[in-house]
């Protein structure tokens, strides 16, 4: 479901197929409702080792994220920081990850790769960043530790499941059409590096007459 608060454009969970597809890469969108994170370690067990996913995310929300957690399962779960993984870690996997969860909408740091892309227009979902230095921030989000997963992993690398209120801002870099606005800032950077480059030489090659 989407709506429109104060100008901000906030999504919650389950996501349909419509409330991606209106997404638009350079979009500022917030998350409210059920989110787990995973980095690497979860990424090979469900797409090298086979194993299912100890959460039902098809529709929610996946965030690469280490969160530093207070607390037990006896006295109960805190979040004190929850700061984004840069998501490029995981390119190799996460196209089969997308396509075995069914997840909608992914949170990390930087941009993510041509596989994820294709994975993004083929099945669906959206790559987003939450940007760097707002861990604090996106710990005020959290409404509720409901609970955790594959613990064994270590606090950062276990699956975490949260709620959370309004989490963002999120600027959607991939979209479902494939758009993968990292990738066109690389091309366009490279480019004009090559107009320069060319422009001094140019200039040199004067200078040297």
């Amino acid at each position: 479901m989407t709506n429109t608060i104060n100008g901000k454009t906030i999504l919650s969970t389950p996501f349909t197929v419509e409330d991606i597809q209106a997404l638009h890469a350079g979009d500022v969108i917030y998350v409210s409702g059920d989110i787990v994170t995973g980095r690497d370690d979860v990424h090979i067990r469900v797409v090298k080792e086979g194993m299912e996913l100890p959460a039902e995310i098809s529709g929610k929300v996946l965030m690469h994220a280490g969160p530093i957690i207070s607390g037990s399962a006896e006295t109960g779960y805190e979040i004190v920081s929850i700061g984004p993984t840069p998501s490029m870690r995981m390119e190799k996997l996460e196209h089969d990850f997308i396509e075995k969860t069914g997840v909608r909408l992914i949170i990390g740091k930087g941009g993510m790769g041509e596989r994820t892309a294709a994975a993004c227009r083929k099945f669906g979902a959206v790559h987003c960043v939450l940007p760097a230095g707002n861990a604090v921030v996106g710990a005020a989000c959290v409404e509720e530790i409901t609970g955790v997963e594959w613990l064994d992993l270590g606090m950062a690398e276990a699956l975490w499941k949260i709620r959370v209120n309004r989490l963002g801002p999120l600027i959607v870099t991939i979209d479902s059409s494939g758009r993968n606005i990292f990738a066109e800032k690389k091309r366009e950077i490279a480019r004009r590096k090559e107009e320069q480059i060319d422009a001094i030489s140019k200039k040199l090659e004067t200078i040297l007459k």
